[in-house]
């Protein structure tokens, strides 16, 4: 592998891709800590202590940002609003239809669903934006420090907009880096960035395990932390890769005096077909009755009972809750991603059939059954793998900002996988052995 990342640097037009990319990422890096114009950053800096690295709800938001959010930097919202709408362009693709004649267009169509992407993206940051600054003011960013509320000193209406307008304009240069690599670097530009978000947290976190361990100095915990990291990877790599071939054969057509079809492929459906959606979906949407709670400051039953269940993640009722939600919305999102029906019919219109399986409706239903039944352990290893951090935290006294959560854990493996084989495909001209072999 170490041989083939040194051919890639010896090819001139892969190692400017790879340069570019590599200065993209130190730029990416350098914005996520430049504070905020209004910030008063000595007492962010005195919060982010007493806070230990745990951000308690607004853990995900701040893994994707790579720990610009609690920072308040002009990256704060990372990448999550483009993640947000184009989740929210997929699901509403399945809904409108114009949208869905856009994705059939090929890539005029694509082009365009990105553009109404690019929209959503400034408007979810304008509505993300307002809602940090004013979560900052309020001293709700950081429970329990006495400085939160000097966060933001001022009360003026000019240092909310320029705060604002800086985070948002941030997230539009996020943006544009991604494209920049996704068109002149190695390709999966907003991959890549979420990647390094992620990435940039694991040392500061396995440094803080140690810290707080007690076996051998903290060293005994910090190797057991990376054992089982590597093991996860692994488990994570074997499981991503699985799939179920459907084989599917092609009848001979005679046009004129020459014959078409007759070729036989397969229809690949992962064990985890919906990635890692499912457990965002499920994190947000937990998040969501812990921030009324915070936000109201009622003391009545229903918000004392939330915050005693749903604000700490080793809970029994939030372990189930998030555990079912996984698994929800892993069959969920299978559902609308992947249309039976439709493969059916772009199989009859071209001659193709399963065999033993009867073309149009018989099909689709094989396609629906076979899907059913391999996205059952798909959506259960997801749930088990995201619960990780809740382990972590009974056994190694960690944060709720584990290394090696699920979540982080699977875009990283994704993103490695799909990277490699980009960089794969464009040695493989130059008689290329592979990373893969």
């Amino acid at each position: 592998m170490l041989t083939a990342f040194a051919r890639a640097f010896k090819t001139p037009d892969l190692r400017k891709k790879l340069l570019f990319t590599l200065g993209i990422i130190v730029l990416y890096r350098i914005g996520a800590h430049v504070p905020v114009p209004g910030v008063n950053y000595a007492n962010v800096e005195t919060c982010m202590k007493q806070a230990g690295g745990n951000s308690g709800l607004f853990a995900l938001v701040n893994m994707f940002s790579g720990g610009a959010l609690l920072q308040i930097t002009i990256f704060a919202l990372g990448i999550m609003p483009y993640i947000t709408a184009s989740i929210i362009l997929q699901l509403l693709t399945v809904v409108i239809p114009r949208l869905e004649a856009l994705k059939k267009e090929g890539q005029s169509g694509q082009a365009k669903i990105t553009q109404y992407t690019r929209y959503l993206t400034v408007a979810l940051a304008i509505l993300q934006g307002t809602g940090l600054v004013a979560t900052a003011r309020s001293g709700a960013l950081f429970q329990n420090c006495q400085v939160a509320r000097e966060i933001v000193p001022s009360d003026s209406i000019f240092t909310t907009i320029t705060m604002v307008i800086t985070m948002t304009a941030g997230t539009g240069l996020i943006m544009w880096l991604g494209e920049l690599v996704t068109d002149r670097g190695i390709g999966n530009g907003m991959s890549i960035l979420m990647f390094i978000s992620i990435a940039a947290g694991f040392p500061g976190a396995l440094w803080q395990i140690k810290l707080t361990g007690k076996l051998a100095d903290g060293w005994i915990e910090f190797f057991a932390v990376i054992a089982v990291g590597l093991a996860m990877v692994a488990l994570v790599v074997f499981v991503e890769q699985a799939q179920r071939r459907i084989p599917v054969q092609y009848a001979k057509r005679m046009i004129g005096r020459r014959s078409y079809g007759g070729t036989s492929t397969y229809i690949p459906l992962k064990v985890n077909q919906a990635g890692v959606i499912p457990v965002i979906f499920a994190s947000s949407l937990l998040y969501i009755p812990a921030l009324i709670a915070q936000f109201s400051g009622s003391k009545a039953a229903w918000a004392t009972w939330i915050a005693t269940n749903f604000t700490k993640g080793n809970h029994p009722v939030y372990i189930v809750t998030y555990f079912l939600l996984i698994v929800f919305f892993a069959f969920f999102y299978v559902a609308i991603s992947f249309n039976p029906e439709e493969v059916a019919d772009n199989m009859k219109k071209y001659g193709g059939f399963i065999p033993g399986i009867r073309a149009g409706r018989p099909t689709a239903e094989y396609l629906s059954y076979v899907l059913n039944r391999i996205t059952w352990p798909g959506s259960l290893y997801l749930g088990l793998i995201a619960l990780v951090p809740t382990v972590a935290l009974v056994l190694f006294n960690a944060n709720q900002n584990f290394p090696f959560g699920g979540t982080s854990i699977l875009i990283i493996v994704g993103v490695g996988l799909e990277t490699v084989k980009q960089i794969e495909s464009q040695l493989q001209q130059r008689n290329y052995e592979g990373f893969l072999r």
